[in-house]
């Protein structure tokens, strides 16, 4: 389920990144970029390699924190170890008689594969 999460984000993330690099540099000029008054002094492909990637993280980080949110606290803050094979002290062993919520313990939540 992690890495069907990683591609939800990383791939239109770098669609997204294409086409940002497209439309940006279809009205900025590489060789024309300045940082601190001074000319950047890369090569072109340099600083559409250097873009890219900032556009790609940028995208996936906004992907991350939308997957990120629309996760239920449920999904969130489940124990992933079963409970026969969770420590004696852990905490969320009492929790299934306390907690009347279905979990993919009892096999009636219908949303865990």
């Amino acid at each position: 389920m992690l890495a069907q999460r990683v591609m939800w984000i990383a791939w239109p993330a770098f669609l997204m990144a294409a086409v940002m690099e497209m439309v940006v540099f279809a009205f900025v000029d590489p060789n024309e970029l300045h940082w601190a008054g001074e000319l950047l002094g890369w090569s072109r492909q340099a600083i559409y390699t250097l873009a890219f990637f900032v556009f790609w993280g940028l995208t996936m980080a906004s992907g991350a924190l939308t997957t990120l949110l629309s996760m239920s606290p449920w999904e969130i803050n489940r124990c992933p170890v079963p409970p026969d094979q969770r420590p004696a002290d852990c905490a969320r062993n009492g929790e299934a008689a306390s907690n009347p919520r279905p979990s993919c313990d009892d096999g009636r939540c219908g949303g865990c594969a």
